[in-house]
């Protein structure tokens, strides 16, 4: 999974990712990308950095800090033991197989996957996406589980003293003699609580019937992403179900299940999102957190707040004393 944002790292360089440098990218890790809708390959796709960090032969660290302008999804085909993704700012879905997770600050995933079983993770656009990104290429030099022989997506939540510690680093210059360092000893407490204790029981406890199965026509992959995208384009709208169902054709029952499966969590998990990701914005413009948080649909300033930051990873107040 790559990400880059508008607020790197000192000392690193913004770039702009359009499909064509996605497409390359791609080619590097192993990765195919899909991006929202048709678009030409200079399109810029997201904004910021990415950039690995030395560490042991053994283990792969990617810190990516973007502003994501289009969504797009990203599809792992190589396989490696283990690998550690911590959101530190925005949201992400991920899903393996049948298990699907959206992923928000302060959120990890462990997962093991195959060509046959990928990870795939969606990312949307957001205002900013930071990621740390932990590929183990090898279990023996630290002594790490095997991993299974099944695909395994596995979520766990930071503990608050690493969070911090993560956005405390995150924005250092990697540059510096003793950042690798630092990072490496992050990294092995990213090992230490996302690694499942106990891989083989989390496998045994799945539902038989995680998920149904559910078929998507072309039209219905039509109309969902024509109805993500007027969501994302428009989140003020004053938005029912019934009349959404309506616009697709479908029923409200039939929409939920279908959206859901499609993007991996629900239509007005999205809509809560883009409403937020433009308070973001409107607080960048100046806007007081109780302006921001009216227009957004939110009638107190509190619960505005603490939505915000479970999405961001910041107040409010911290967007709007930072612009």
């Amino acid at each position: 999974m790559n990400t880059l944002a508008a607020h790197q790292p000192t000392g690193q360089i913004t770039h702009t990712l359009t499909s064509q440098s996605l497409e390359q990218l791609g080619l590097r890790f192993g990765i195919d990308y899909r991006i929202e809708g048709m678009c030409a390959n200079v399109v810029p796709v997201a904004h910021g950095s990415v950039h690995d960090v030395s560490l042991s032969p053994s283990l792969h660290l990617t810190l990516s800090d973007l502003q994501v302008e289009r969504s797009y999804w990203s599809t792992s085909r190589q396989s490696v033991p283990w690998f550690i993704s911590v959101v530190v700012e925005g949201h992400i879905t991920a899903t393996v197989g049948s298990e699907c997770f959206v992923l928000t600050a302060g959120d990890g995933l462990c997962a093991h996957f195959s060509p046959q079983h990928s990870l795939t993770v969606y990312q949307p656009a957001q205002a900013r996406l930071r990621t740390v990104n932990l590929a183990v290429l090898a279990t023996e030099p630290h002594g790490l589980p095997l991993s299974p022989a099944a695909p395994l997506l596995h979520r766990w939540r930071l503990p608050e003293a690493l969070l911090l510690a993560l956005r405390a680093n995150i924005d250092q210059p990697t540059s510096a003699c003793r950042q690798p360092l630092v990072w490496q000893g992050l990294a092995l407490q990213l090992l230490g609580h996302g690694l499942p204790a106990d891989p083989l029981s989390l496998l045994a406890a799945r539902p038989t019937s995680y998920h149904c199965e559910t078929r998507l026509t072309p039209r219905d992959r039509d109309c969902l992403a024509k109805l993500h995208q007027q969501i994302t384009d428009q989140p003020m709208k004053n938005y029912c179900l019934d009349g959404l169902a309506r616009d697709v054709a479908m029923s409200p029952s039939s929409l939920r299940q279908k959206f859901r499966a499609y993007y991996g969590y629900s239509l007005f998990e999205h809509l809560r999102q883009c409403r937020l990701t433009q308070a973001y914005r409107d607080l960048q413009r100046g806007y007081s957190v109780q302006q921001a948080a009216h227009a957004s649909g939110y009638g107190h300033a509190t619960n505005f707040a603490t939505a915000f930051k479970r999405a961001f990873g910041m107040a409010p107040h911290d967007v709007f004393k930072r612009y």
